[in-house]
C-alpha cells in the first residue's frame, strides 16, 4: 500500500518550460484525493518551492536544498542542517580551477558573484533569484550547501580537486550534469525522506519516489517503489538497474505512470502507455 510520493522536480516533473504540465497537476491532485501524501524533493530553495507550490494550487511536504531543508505542510521545519563552517570558508574563499561559477545556499537565498541571466531561466515561473554578492563576505555558518556550475567534464576535475580537500566531511553530487554539489556529510533526499517519513508514521516500503538525477539515488533505492526517469542521467539508470524506468519529462511521465497505477493497476505498465 502506497501512503506517500516524493517527486524530485527538475527533469522529473517539471517540464521543459519548468513547469508542471496540466496532466500533472490533475494528477497530483487525483493522487492527494486518493489519499496518498504528496512530498516534493528537490535541489531547489525552500523559499521558491513555496512560491511554485503556491503557484500551482498545491499542498505538500518540502525536501529541499537537496535534503538539507525539511518542512511539513504548514511550512514547520523538521530539519535544517549546514556545511561545517570551516568547510564552507574554506570553499568559498578558494580559489578552485575551474571555469564553473559557484554558488551558495542559505536560508535568505541564493547567492552568487556571476551575473548569469540564462540561469534564471528555469526560475521564471517561480520569480526566484539569485542575489549578486561577493561570496568571501558571507557569513562561514548558515550555509545549506555550495553549488559549481558548468561543463560536465570539468565539474568531474573540480570533484577531483573537492575531494583531494574535503573526504569524509561533506558529501558531494551531481544534481544535474551541469550542477556539482557540496553537500553537509549524510544529507541527501533519501535520509530527508527517512525523516519525514517517520514523522509522519509512514514507513519508507509505503512509499513511492520519481527521480532522474543522481541527487535522487538515496531516494529512489530507499522507497518501496521507486521509479526512474527516461530522460534520467546513464550513471543513474547504470546504478539502480533493478528499478523500472518510464518514460520522458517531456511527455509528463509522471502523471501516465499515476494514471496506470491509480485506474489500471492490475496491467501491466509500459512507457507508452
Amino acid at each position: 500500500m502506497v501512503r506517500l510520493a516524493a517527486f524530485d522536480m527538475d527533469g522529473t516533473l517539471l517540464m521543459p518550460d519548468h513547469q508542471i504540465g496540466q496532466l500533472s497537476l490533475e494528477t497530483l491532485f487525483q493522487l492527494n484525493n486518493h489519499g496518498v501524501i504528496l512530498t516534493f524533493a528537490t535541489g531547489r530553495h525552500y523559499i521558491e518551492m513555496k512560491s511554485v507550490l503556491a503557484r500551482a494550487g498545491l499542498q505538500g511536504h518540502l525536501i529541499t536544498g537537496n535534503g538539507t531543508q525539511i518542512h511539513d505542510m504548514e511550512g514547520n521545519k523538521l530539519q535544517g542542517v549546514d556545511l561545517p563552517p570551516d568547510v564552507a570558508y574554506h570553499v568559498l574563499h578558494s580559489h578552485w580551477d575551474t571555469h564553473a561559477s559557484m554558488h551558495a545556499f542559505r536560508e535568505e537565498g541564493w547567492f552568487t558573484a556571476y551575473d548569469q541571466p540564462r540561469m534564471l531561466l528555469a526560475h521564471q515561473f517561480s520569480g526566484f533569484h539569485y542575489q549578486l554578492t561577493d561570496l568571501r563576505t558571507l557569513p562561514a555558518f548558515g550555509n545549506n550547501k555550495v553549488c559549481f556550475c558548468g561543463a560536465y567534464d570539468d565539474l568531474l576535475q573540480l570533484k577531483i580537486q573537492l575531494e583531494e580537500q574535503f573526504t569524509g566531511q561533506v558529501d558531494f553530487c551531481f544534481s544535474a550534469a551541469d550542477c556539482l554539489e557540496v553537500l553537509p556529510l549524510g544529507c541527501n533526499k533519501g535520509s530527508a525522506l527517512a525523516i519525514l517519513s517517520e514523522h509522519l508514521g509512514v514507513t519508507l516500503a509505503q512509499c513511492m519516489a520519481f527521480g532522474d538525477a543522481m541527487n535522487d539515488k538515496e531516494m529512489l533505492e530507499s522507497v518501496g517503489q521507486g521509479l526512474v526517469m527516461g530522460n534520467a542521467l546513464s550513471e543513474l539508470k547504470n546504478q539502480l538497474p533493478h528499478l523500472p524506468v518510464i518514460g520522458p519529462c517531456s511527455k509528463q511521465a509522471v502523471a501516465h505512470y499515476l494514471q496506470h497505477w491509480l485506474h489500471s493497476p492490475h496491467l501491466s505498465y509500459s512507457p507508452e502507455y
